[in-house]
């Protein structure tokens, strides 16, 4: 394992106020996102879509990385260049998922296991190939009064953890991303409770597997109220929640937390972030490694027209900006686009 490589990726992941672009949509996921623009998901479309996305002018002055889908890793720009040459060109890392989706969790109450561990080396090893600096695995958890399950927990903890030494043992990056859904009606504290417990036993697992921590990111969700919770939070509330539970559960040696908007607005998963990186001198970098919150703008004012790109490009390159700005504390709401 060569620790300071993997310490060089990581901290070149979230170094100068970058962040993460999380392209990494399944078939089925970017085939819901097109069904809302009434845009047929074929293989052309995603690729042309993508192209948007990975040639924004200047989209290298705040992102750091792209992640991408098995699709997305094996196709051309219309110049028939590799988009991960594409994305090299422009100084930008190139990022795979490599899980396989979560699968009901048999002994559970509706809960979920993530699968992708059989056969991962030979994966990771052509992904690399292919130009692959770093990877991402996704646990799902899911909350309300009872739940999760502590078997849940620790299940995907084991394999997050398996998945983050393999992974490294080929010279990549993982991203460990333990998602506490947003869905449900629980309250902040409850968040605040069963997230600080995912973090403590997923650094347990990662730690007895000889994981190095210097040499990956973490991908959790911020401290938030469900999205149906009679009771909201505001950005300080959610900073303040979020800030405690990472300095108590996550190791100074981790060099950055790249959050995931999980169901957030784009204004808010940006406000909540810029609220964060108004505390200075914290262990490790705050940045982002959004999907949605980013591409969402670019999705609504693409609708699949060739003549609707550039302000599609327009859009993402605003919301790459604003949030690369709410990783210094220096987001304003003022600088967001009205129309």
């Amino acid at each position: 394992m060569d620790k300071k490589l993997l310490n060089n990726i990581a901290n070149s992941l979230v170094a100068d106020s970058k962040g993460i672009l999380a392209a990494d949509e399944s078939t089925g996921t970017i085939t819901k996102r097109f069904d809302q623009i009434n845009l047929e998901s074929n293989f052309e479309n995603r690729r042309m879509y993508r192209e948007i996305l990975f040639s924004t002018p200047d989209l290298e002055k705040f992102i750091s990385g792209i992640i991408f889908y098995d699709e997305t890793i094996r196709q051309n720009d219309s110049n028939n260049l590799s988009f991960v040459n594409l994305l090299r060109n422009k100084g930008i890392l190139v990022g795979i998922k490599v899980d396989k989706g979560a699968k009901k969790l048999f002994g559970t109450d509706d809960e979920t296991i993530t699968e992708g561990l059989d056969e991962l080396p030979e994966r990771i090893e052509e992904y690399k190939n292919i130009g692959a600096s770093f990877t991402k695995w996704r646990a799902v958890i899911k909350i309300n009064i009872d739940k999760p399950s502590t078997y849940c927990i620790k299940l995907n903890a084991h394999a997050l953890a398996r998945y983050a030494r393999i992974v490294q043992e080929f010279g990549l990056v993982p991203i460990i991303e333990p998602e506490v859904l947003m869905d449900g009606s629980h309250t902040l504290e409850r968040c605040y409770e069963v997230t600080s417990e995912v973090l403590k036993i997923v650094f347990d697992e990662l730690i007895f597997q000889r994981v190095f921590l210097g040499g990956i990111l973490l991908k959790p969700n911020m401290i938030v109220p469900g999205e149906s919770s009679k009771k909201a939070s505001n950005a300080q509330e959610i900073a303040s929640s979020t800030i405690k539970c990472l300095t108590e559960n996550v190791p100074d040696e981790v060099p950055g937390i790249v959050f995931l908007s999980g169901g957030q607005s784009n204004i808010m998963a940006t406000k909540n972030l810029n609220e964060m990186n108004k505390v200075k001198n914290l262990p490790f970098r705050l940045s982002y490694s959004y999907g949605r919150a980013l591409q969402q703008p670019v999705i609504t004012s693409w609708l699949g027209k060739s003549s609707n790109i550039q302000i599609a490009q327009d859009n993402l390159y605003l919301r790459s900006k604003l949030n690369s700005l709410a990783c210094i504390g220096e987001y304003k709401s003022e600088l967001e686009k009205t129309n």
